[in-house]
């Protein structure tokens, strides 16, 4: 670049392509590049009076999108307009990038919009797929893969598969990922790395942990991604085991370990109960890897810890973070999380006090801290909680439930009868119950906090997010297939006696990711051991 700037600069009168050449150097190499160079490199182009073509806002639209300058982008955009390149494809392409890495999904889908149909390219699907995966909108980019699938005139791009498979993965839709799996092998020689890590994480996030590793097993080419997104997935299906080994094969294939694939291996310690394995890891990490432990490291050994009972080694251990990894809001969380598991108030109220000082408390915080208090029968410090977080205006995230039906992901919260089949999901989650009682099933109410009558509390308990989408499930899905759950709550006891005994009873496999791990009920038993 320094060679290019310098025959540049030793042009008397240089022209669009001049500008552009250069500006293109500036955006699209890498580290070395300077998108802001290459803005300014616009500016001086405008005032020699060189007229910017259709080759140059692409340029300058993917220098205003790597430094997230949103307001000159809306500038540019005027420019395009007023010069008539808004109908250009790259132009519009770059647009769509651009709004999507500065965070505006919404304005994205305008630009987007704004392409005619006929000149939507693989990219421009691609650009907006990443626009909506990059802001978490995971149902949005679903539904326009298919759309663009659907369409037909254009063959997904590797990028566009990859955003796919990601909402996939967060979404559970095992159907939707399975069948975009299938067309890769369809149309495909082979999958690249990339690809099958993506593949990989979808499937283990999806529940099919036993497709992940068959996918994982068959890639020729693993890097260290890849093995974080198996050791990753295993420590989500509370194996262990398993994701120490596959960490052991990456250590002998060569493969350098980062600070990603340390969290899942300390993660998998933690939710598989291998304290010792778990310590082990971390002092490996720190001195013969050397990998600083950064806030999630020491969130997991917090966790593994306290779920372990041993809640003040856990507490000293956030004491004895260095000045580098100040206690954070992960580690107390965790802590916070395992007073509720082990009945620990003064402690949780230790960790929330904590968290309000670090600026970290969330709505979650005090429903915990809450919820531990209504479970002592102290209302008044229960109500107190909640009218502070309140007051603060700390919004708790709605809690849902979601199963997947013929590539459908149907979404439902607690009493939800907004669904178009309500009666028969009600009508089924009856049945269900009146098989139970059969069984000796007696819904347990302990851990509602809610200042009500036994039977208030039964009736809110009995038509729950999860219960719901399980009925559902069970409803829509042929004798004998799994229901796959994905719920953004924590299992509770209730829930988890209950999902077992469906399982003896009907003689299905309930797969269920709550907001911490996967719980895979089969004939009344699941694979977490009832440790979680």
């Amino acid at each position: 670049m320094e060679l290019a700037a310098s025959i540049f600069d030793s042009l008397d009168e240089p022209e669009a392509f001049d500008y552009n050449t250069l500006m293109r150097g500036h955006v699209i190499s890498g580290g070395r590049g300077d998108p802001a160079a290459a803005l300014m490199l616009h500016v001086d182009m405008l005032e020699a009076g060189v007229a910017p073509d259709s080759y140059t806002f692409p340029f300058v639209l993917k220098a205003c999108a790597q430094l997230a300058a949103l307001q000159q982008g809306r500038q540019l955009q005027a420019h395009v307009v007023k010069l008539g390149f808004h109908h250009d494809e790259h132009v519009q392409n770059s647009l769509i990038s651009l709004y999507g890495k500065c965070g505006e999904p919404a304005a994205a889908r305008l630009a987007f919009d704004g392409t005619a149909a006929g000149g939507r390219t693989a990219a421009s699907w691609s650009a907006l797929l990443a626009a909506y995966t990059r802001a978490g909108m995971w149902s949005e980019c679903l539904a326009s893969f298919g759309a663009m699938a659907r369409g037909g005139a254009r063959r997904p791009d590797e990028s566009s598969m990859v955003s796919a498979l990601s909402a996939c993965a967060h979404l559970g839709a095992h159907d939707a990922g399975r069948s975009i799996h299938c067309a890769l092998l369809r149309n495909a020689a082979g999958l690249n790395t990339i690809m099958g890590t993506a593949l990989v994480d979808m499937y283990a996030k999806c529940g099919r942990i036993d497709k992940a590793a068959a996918v994982f097993g068959a890639m020729g080419d693993r890097n260290a991604w890849a093995y974080s997104a198996m050791v990753s997935g295993l420590a989500m299906h509370g194996d262990g085991r398993e994701a120490l080994r596959v960490f052991e094969e990456m250590l002998r294939e060569g493969h350098a370990p980062d600070a990603a694939v340390y969290v899942g291996v300390l993660n998998a310690c933690s939710r598989a109960g291998l304290l010792d394995d778990g310590l082990r890891c971390f002092d490996r990490m720190r001195l013969e890897h050397k990998v600083s432990p950064n806030a999630q490291h020491y969130g997991c050994m917090v966790d593994m810890l306290a779920r372990a009972g041993r809640l003040d080694e856990a507490r000293a251990l956030i004491g004895s973070m260095p000045p580098t990894g100040q206690p954070t809001d992960t580690a107390w969380r965790s802590l916070l999380n395992a007073c509720r598991i082990h009945g620990d108030l003064d402690l949780a109220e230790r960790a929330l006090q904590e968290l309000r000082r670090l600026g970290a408390a969330n709505a979650g915080d005090y429903v915990i801290v809450a919820g531990m208090h209504a479970r002592a029968k102290e209302w008044d410090a229960a109500a107190a909680l909640r009218t502070e977080a309140a007051d603060a205006g700390l919004a708790q995230a709605p809690g849902f439930s979601a199963v997947e039906v013929r590539g459908e992901v149907h979404r439902f919260v607690s009493q939800d009868m907004s669904h178009p089949r309500s009666r028969d999901i009600y009508e089924m989650l009856h049945q269900m119950e009146w098989q139970l009682r059969f069984e000796g099933y007696e819904p347990d109410t302990s851990e509602l906090a809610l200042d009500a009558g036994e039977e208030e509390k039964r009736r809110v308990v009995a038509a729950h997010s999860q219960k719901l989408a399980m009925a559902f499930g069970l409803l829509s899905t042929p004798e004998g297939a799994p229901v796959r759950v994905v719920t953004n709550l924590r299992m509770s006891k209730e829930c988890h006696a209950y999902s077992a005994l469906i399982s003896e009873i009907f003689g299905r496999e309930i797969v269920v990711r709550d907001r911490n791990r996967f719980h895979r009920f089969r004939s009344g038993a699941c694979t977490c051991r009832d440790y979680w």
